[in-house]
């Protein structure tokens, strides 16, 4: 309904707000409830949701926006609102919070009702459902390091996730390719994600988030830097699957790597300040692309995105290095308490 930029402007930005909340929330109440083992395969069946969303998009765009007009598509998009009711309903209560707020008998029988581990409530951590405490506590405790190690390696994911979705279309035209495949590098791209939500999820259970993480980095960057080079069309669509296929797996299993890896009582801060540092890279990545197109330089767009995979691969690598060295001193700790 808006009648200025401002206002469009607006519009945006509550929604930006809403769905900055939604995803670490998502992915903190999944976490709580995926079976022993395949906490990082849920969290990716969770994302392919986000990819199915994006096929969608492109065609309401291709049916509605050119009869009816771009208006049209918002209020189709407004349709999710129906659910509201429904979520509030049915959805079930985060055990976490119930543990956080000592609603011990509610979060049985909800562990029951779906057959999974109840959080262990954490006595020394009573206070961390306070907003800053919880924010320091990211930091303490050597926690610091680990702690940006995955905001920037988010911040580089989200940099090129965004920018290569944002100008995937324009920066395949520069390099010579019709407007008429622009829909079909989209939809490719999108179908990619899917896939390699599901295969990087269950990878990263079997291997480790963080590890996966970085090899997908590493194989996104291959890929986006592939796209700079002149192909047959064939080979074009199958080098823009692959890279949907790791690019937006690889940034999930940051994700996932924060949420497996927090405390149940911090995990939605966590997930939600590491979502957040990674909101930058989101906002720099497509005006970089505007930024080379407006030079005339699209050429070096592939290059600049690889550029931003290679480093990310760079962060979250040092992350699973120290998590696989802290990992026997926790277990030997562990064996050594009273409890263990």
């Amino acid at each position: 309904m808006a009648n200025s930029v401002g206002v469009f402007g607006l519009g945006r930005t509550l929604a930006g707000i809403g769905l900055g909340g939604l995803l670490p929330t998502a992915i903190s109440m999944v976490s709580d409830y995926a079976p022993r083992g395949r906490a990082a395969l849920t969290i990716g069946m969770l994302m392919t949701a986000h990819h199915a969303g994006g096929i969608l998009s492109a065609y309401i765009a291709l049916w509605v926006v050119e009869p009816l007009g771009w208006r049209a598509a918002f209020w189709i998009c407004v349709t999710p609102l129906l659910f509201v009711p429904v979520l509030a309903k049915f959805m079930p209560e985060s055990l976490s919070f119930l543990v956080a707020k000592g609603r011990l008998d509610e979060a049985a029988r909800l562990a029951r009702r779906f057959d999974v581990e109840l959080p262990v409530a954490d006595e020394k951590k009573k206070d961390a459902a306070d907003r800053w405490n919880a924010l320091a506590n990211l930091f303490r405790g050597g926690e610091w390091t680990q702690t940006l190690l995955y905001w920037v390696a988010s911040f580089g994911g989200l940099l090129l996730v965004y920018g290569v979705a944002t100008w995937l279309p324009t920066l395949m035209r520069s390099e010579g390719y019709e407007l008429g495949s622009a829909l079909t590098f989209v939809v490719l791209f999108n179908l990619g994600g899917i896939v390699g939500m599901l295969v990087a999820g269950r990878a990263a259970d079997s291997f480790g988030a963080p590890r996966i993480s970085s090899i997908w980095f590493a194989l996104t960057a291959a890929g986006v830097f592939l796209l700079s080079v002149r192909m047959p069309l064939g080979v074009t669509f199958l080098v823009v699957f692959l890279t949907g296929v790791f690019l937006n797996s690889a940034q999930t299993m940051i994700y996932a790597t924060v949420s497996i890896r927090s405390d149940p009582g911090n995990r939605a801060t966590a997930v939600g300040w590491t979502s957040g540092m990674g909101r930058f890279g989101a906002v720099f990545g497509p005006w970089l692309g505007g930024q080379l197109l407006a030079a005339g330089n699209g050429d070096w767009g592939f290059t600049a995105f690889a550029l931003a995979g290679v480093s990310s691969m760079v962060f979250i690598g040092i992350a699973a290095l120290r998590t696989s060295r802290q990992a026997p001193r926790n277990d030997l700790e562990k064996s050594l308490s009273p409890t263990g």
